[in-house]
């Protein structure tokens, strides 16, 4: 599948198969990440493969319960292990990073025919401990990544606005 493909058929799957995801699939996932770009050239996100039912579960307790967390059969972590540096532009750098890193993972993840799902609501301290992650303020998760075989096919690409309507030309 080539990146546009894989940019226009990636949805936020919430419902994923009782079925493994195989290991090559996986290893292919998490080099797309690696690969990302980051600010600095700073590397500092952190990513940690849950396979584990009981792991899962208590991720999915720490996501408010959302179903989907301890369902599919991998969930990923994606987090930072950062020295909280604010870029020039004003933003943290970690959560640039890592958000660039994990749009690498998710499409690279569509392309292999597996479903994802950023799960931004959940409690970050309850997650820390189901993790086994010190209490440091200099580790943080940005988001937890549920990973599998979804159940539905892709649906029908939401509506996005015009290209004109975003696209400013040399001014605001």
């Amino acid at each position: 599948m080539d990146v546009h493909t894989a940019i226009r058929t990636r949805y936020s799957a919430r419902s994923y198969q009782d079925r493994p995801v195989e290991a090559e699939k996986l290893e292919r996932v998490l080099e797309a990440a690696r690969l990302a770009p980051s600010a600095r050239n700073d590397q500092e996100w952190r990513f940690i493969v849950v396979q584990d039912p009981e792991i899962r579960r208590r991720l999915m307790s720490a996501a408010f319960d959302q179903p989907f967390v301890g369902q599919a059969p991998v969930v990923i972590a994606a987090c930072a292990e950062t020295d909280g540096r604010i870029m020039t532009c004003g933003q943290p750098g970690y959560t640039v990073n890592v958000a660039i890193a994990v749009d690498h993972l998710t499409l690279a993840a569509t392309a292999e025919g597996l479903g994802t799902c950023w799960v931004c609501r959940f409690d970050e301290g309850a997650a820390k401990q189901a993790l086994g992650i010190p209490e440091d303020p200099s580790v943080r998760i940005v988001t937890l990544l549920p990973l599998g075989y979804p159940v539905d096919q892709p649906p029908a690409m939401k509506p996005r606005r015009k290209l004109e309507e975003i696209v400013r030309r040399e001014h605001w």
